[in-house]
């Protein structure tokens, strides 16, 4: 039995994923409840979790639209420094990077869609949580605020 008719299939597939048609977030990944304390307020987000290289490198590439309660966590499994940029990244994101004990240590607000110019923490860090561009500043969330999700449990 001849497997040529496969060669196709995969090119196929590869050409869709190179042209970026996105599939909803919905069904990327299983959602995550994750809860950023700030003040007496709490806002309950329902995110997908990268956690291997892959996942981390592709991120939100070349999707168009995220609903307002969903956003993206890198977990990068151990605390270092880390820096983003937003190549292939259509959507304006606030990154919101977390250290390992759950605390916001720096926001960076309403990134500029398809740059290449990076993003860092202002230190190390465990996570970052990419939302839609200004929810951070709509919702109050800062620095010093509390992160509850299980990675910052270990």
């Amino acid at each position: 039995m001849s497997s040529s008719w496969l060669r196709p299939l995969f090119a196929l597939l590869g050409l869709v994923f190179m042209a970026g048609i996105a599939v909803p977030a919905d069904a990327q990944s299983e959602l995550e409840r994750l809860t950023i304390v700030s003040g007496s307020n709490r806002h309950v987000f329902q995110i997908e979790v990268m956690r291997t290289d892959e996942q981390r490198a592709r991120g939100l590439m070349f999707r168009r639209e995220m609903a307002a309660d969903r956003g993206m966590l890198f977990d990068f499994k151990q605390v270092q420094p880390v820096s983003f940029w937003m190549k292939n990244t259509y959507l304006p994101l606030d990154m919101i990077f977390i250290d390992q004990k759950g605390e916001i240590a720096n926001i960076a607000e309403n990134t500029e869609p398809l740059s290449e110019r990076g993003v860092p923490s202002v230190r190390p860090v465990l996570g970052v949580l990419e939302v839609n561009a200004g929810i951070s500043r709509k919702l109050g969330i800062k620095p010093g605020d509390r992160v509850e999700h299980t990675i910052f449990k270990r």
